[in-house]
């Protein structure tokens, strides 16, 4: 339903309402014919037969791919509308940015409506902005046209179609080389109409030898309207580079989560996932790793929360190219009040990754019995001197354990809080303390069922 003060397309997907974004963002041609194909291609591809959770619920008819505010984007809090101002004050992203980040993006529906930097960044030449600023700026157009879209072609997949169709928002950072942040920086992303759809998209290139910690977070509030969110991130990190992309998405459950990440990693380079997945009704992600160069790396460590209503088909996939190359994937998944957790794992080992060495760890947790966690490992090892290995278990809160705590002072609520939040522990760690805090606090509201 349309809002005073915000601008809302019409639903549906149609070539006019894709030129119409194109148009409002006043783009250069190759990009308004990206979007263009990128449609003919969505309604070309078909949907992979019995994939996952359904999402029949996901009708494009009744979602609008564009809302956003009639504001412009502002470099100060003070200049951000009240209203949208006191929604990130609430999710606390002003107070985190004065304290420990380097510089913040905040999007708003469709559009960005606060970004900026700290100018120590800016001096070391460190680029943080949006994909449309990027794109207006006559020395980052030429890299934006380079890498944009190659790492995740619209021909990927369905939702991969959609997304270059409608894309809106989202961040561009390019790190130089050798250059070191000592603070994170973080976009944060709100969907808050109704009945809509985000698109952003994230491009982030770490140049040779420098080393980034890029934080993204992503919420909305709860309607009875299906909301969509189909963003895409695309990360380079060159030879030598380091790059920690942490994630806390706390999604309302009428969300049907369809997000595409990837990253490709050059020599002795190192790419960290910390990802922290709460909400949403469907998810399908699958954060994949290409580790392109010798001796390169990854880690992956990740936490999902199904409770009622919830089916959350998530995962990572590591293709494993050069040699010497390592990986770590370190996952645990918790279910609850009829939830649904899935987690595949998709390890590709090619033809030259000699003495590749990879382990997949995979734990769930359950808390009733009318709860479900599956786990669908893939292997593809193509190369005699590689190492792979899997783990996965599943298990149950101990009566044993629940008592003694009880008989500690603790009610059984918080007896099992405590339990889980003991559980989810390694990822926490992993993360920066106030969002440690942050979803050791959404655990806490989960197991209360608290959060709509």
């Amino acid at each position: 339903m349309p809002e005073e003060g915000y601008e809302r397309y019409s639903d549906g997907l149609t070539p006019e309402i894709v030129r119409s974004i194109s148009a409002k963002k006043d783009e250069p041609d190759w990009m308004l014919q990206m979007r263009l194909d990128a449609l003919e291609t969505y309604h070309d591809r078909q949907m992979a037969p019995n994939w996952g959770p359904s999402i029949a619920g996901l009708d494009l008819d009744h979602i609008s791919t564009y809302v956003a505010p009639k504001t412009k984007q502002a470099k100060s809090w003070d200049d951000v509308p009240t209203d949208i101002k006191n929604t990130f004050e609430r999710l606390g992203i002003p107070a985190a940015e004065r304290e420990s980040l380097a510089g913040v993006g905040a999007q708003y529906d469709s559009e960005i409506v606060y970004h900026n930097m700290r100018d120590e960044v800016a001096k070391q030449g460190v680029v943080y902005t949006t994909i449309e600023d990027a794109l207006h700026d006559p020395e980052l157009e030429p890299m934006v046209h380079e890498y944009f879209g190659t790492l995740i072609p619209p021909s990927d997949h369905k939702f991969a179609a959609l997304h270059y169709a409608v894309w809106s928002g989202g961040s561009f950072v390019y790190v130089p080389a050798g250059v070191t942040l000592d603070y994170p920086l973080q976009s944060y992303f709100r969907l808050n109409a109704a009945g809509a759809g985000q698109f952003e998209h994230t491009l982030i290139i770490v140049e040779k030898g420098a080393d980034l910690h890029f934080i993204e977070g992503c919420s909305a509030p709860k309607y009875y309207e299906a909301n969509l969110h189909a963003g895409a991130v695309e990360l380079f990190v060159k030879d030598g580079a380091r790059l920690r992309y942490s994630t806390i998405e706390n999604w309302s459950k009428n969300m049907y989560n369809l997000n595409t990440k990837r990253a490709s990693i050059g020599a002795d380079a190192k790419m960290e996932w910390v990802s922290g997945s709460f909400g949403s009704h469907v998810s399908y992600l699958y954060p994949t790793t290409i580790l392109a160069g010798d001796r390169s790396s990854c880690e992956f460590t990740g936490i999902t929360f199904a409770g009622a209503t919830q089916d959350l088909d998530t995962g990572c996939k590591v293709i494993l190219n050069g040699a010497d190359t390592t990986t770590s994937v370190d996952t645990k998944s918790i279910s609850k009040d009829g939830g649904i957790n899935t987690f595949r794992s998709s390890i590709v080992v090619g033809r030259h990754a000699d003495r590749a060495r990879c382990t997949v760890s995979c734990q769930s947790l359950m808390l009733d019995n009318i709860s479900r966690s599956d786990t669908i490992p893939a292997m593809d090892v193509r190369n005699a001197t590689a190492q792979v290995g899997h783990e996965a278990t599943i298990g149950r809160i101990s009566d044993d354990t629940i008592l003694y705590l009880m008989s500690r002072g603790c009610s059984e609520g918080e007896a099992r809080t405590l339990v889980v939040n003991g559980f989810a522990n390694p990822v926490s760690k992993e993360l920066p303390m106030e969002y440690a805090v942050e979803m050791n606090n959404l655990i806490k509201l989960e197991m209360e069922g608290a959060i709509g």
